[in-house]
């Protein structure tokens, strides 16, 4: 029985691992796909260990590879220590196959030049597509190399959002890139890295907000009743004083998401159109358990 039981529990852990490795390759594809279709046609450095590279390429003697290369491996080795064993291995993995998408894109679209004939729009379509993509990674606990580590140890240690962190690591970069490229590019670089963080703390956070509605209302116990069964979400009640007339009313506390609380919403307009709600947007909940 003890046998049959570690088995399965083997098979179990290979089915994760096997759907976390697809994930991570398919971010990784759409990163890549951001950089080669989108990034280097702009011409621009953008939240970009590679516009470091050429920064310093053309001071220090070596190639530009072998500079990437080195950073890269700096940073994967402070991402080990600092942010964890799970993060320096998937991080570890992705920096690997991210180039080879790279060389296979290359190989399928050789001499590829601009989709859209445009640097500016070149800029907004890599900040949309590959903050998507980074957000995948960063929400399993993964980044894509490079400048992604740093704003990694900045969350955890600083306890910054990743976009801003994003932001502020990429913006060093974008800004040493004047000495470079020209004054279009190194703006576009800058504003292109500015709009990146805030794009990618939307597609980190946007999707798991959920709001805080406070509502006062005549018919507390059938609402109380309707969070309770036919939403399935918590409530909290508390005594609530008015100030004008000291009356004594409760109000009902819930924490719902997208569409939880429209149906919320539907059925106070219906039932109680008077009532008084507060709405507040949440976007990190935590919950300590009894030891």
């Amino acid at each position: 029985m003890k046998m049959e039981t570690q088995i399965k529990t083997k098979k179990i852990n290979y089915s994760d691992l096997i759907k976390e490795t697809v994930i991570l390759t398919a971010a990784v594809a759409v990163i890549s796909a951001a950089v080669y279709f989108f990034l280097v046609p702009s011409q621009t450095s953008v939240s970009s260990i590679s516009g470091l590279g050429i920064v310093l390429s053309n001071f220090i003697p070596l190639p530009l590879s072998a500079i990437t290369m080195i950073l890269n491996v700096v940073l994967l080795i402070i991402g080990f220590f600092t942010c964890g064993k799970e993060f320096g291995v998937k991080t570890v993995y992705t920096s690997i196959v991210l180039p080879l998408f790279l060389a296979l894109y290359e190989k399928i679209f050789p001499d590829f030049e601009s989709m859209t004939a445009s640097p500016e729009l070149d800029v907004i379509c890599y900040i949309l597509v590959v903050s998507w993509g980074l957000s995948i990674l960063f929400n399993r606990n993964a980044s894509s190399g490079g400048l992604d580590i740093v704003a990694k140890i900045m969350n955890k240690y600083l306890h910054m959002e990743l976009g801003k962190a994003m932001s502020l690591s990429g913006m060093c970069v974008a800004l040493s890139s004047a000495l470079v490229y020209d004054k279009k590019a190194v703006v576009l670089s800058i504003l292109g890295t500015y709009f990146n963080g805030i794009v990618l703390d939307h597609f980190i956070f946007g999707q798991n907000l959920k709001r805080r509605v406070c509502i006062i209302t005549k018919k507390e116990n059938e609402l109380r009743r309707f969070i309770l069964h036919e939403l399935h979400s918590g409530a909290t009640v508390y005594e609530a004083i008015g100030a004008y007339n000291m009356q004594k009313r409760n109000e009902i506390i819930t924490i719902v998401d997208k569409g939880e609380y429209q149906k919320l919403m539907d059925y106070i307009n219906r039932e109680d159109p008077e009532a008084f709600i507060t709405v507040y947007t949440v976007s990190e909940m935590r919950y300590r358990p009894k030891r």
